[in-house]
């Protein structure tokens, strides 16, 4: 099931800007191996989910797989052929607003080379550019 918050203070946002380039999230914090967005931009749950599944399948159970991002913008939409006016449209989906830097999932637990192909099946589901990623170990 696609993720989305509890409870939120309000229930519709707007939709902003997004410039800049990740000032936190954006080093391997939990697994060895992570996969760090290129691009900025609005990562769906259902692309989320699509991912997630993606590298689960291909791991078949071995390792541990970290979702590092969480959809908490709400994105609306009016339905199509609706006239002008009558207020902002329902909620149609929630997104993650991602910026370049960004660390999407963390594997461990499995050799460098399956960590890369489970998680180039994941960056196949994103809207956005990835690139595979090690942890760097602190001295």
């Amino acid at each position: 099931m696609a993720m989305m918050p509890k409870r939120v203070k309000y229930r519709k946002k707007q939709r902003g800007r997004i410039k800049g380039e990740a000032q936190r999230g954006n080093a391997v914090a939990f697994g060895e191996y992570g996969l760090q967005c290129l691009d900025q931009g609005r990562i769906s749950a259902r692309q989320i989910e699509a991912g997630r599944i993606g590298s689960s399948h291909y791991l078949k159970g071995e390792g541990r797989i970290w979702i590092r991002v969480f959809p908490h913008k709400s994105m609306t939409s009016t339905p199509a052929e609706t006239r002008m006016g009558k207020g902002k449209g329902e909620i149609d989906f929630w997104c993650a607003v991602v910026k370049p830097g960004t660390i999407l999932y963390e594997i461990g637990g499995v050799p460098e080379e399956t960590a890369k192909t489970a998680l180039l099946r994941t960056a196949h589901k994103l809207p956005v550019r990835c690139r595979f990623v090690k942890r760097r170990h602190k001295v």
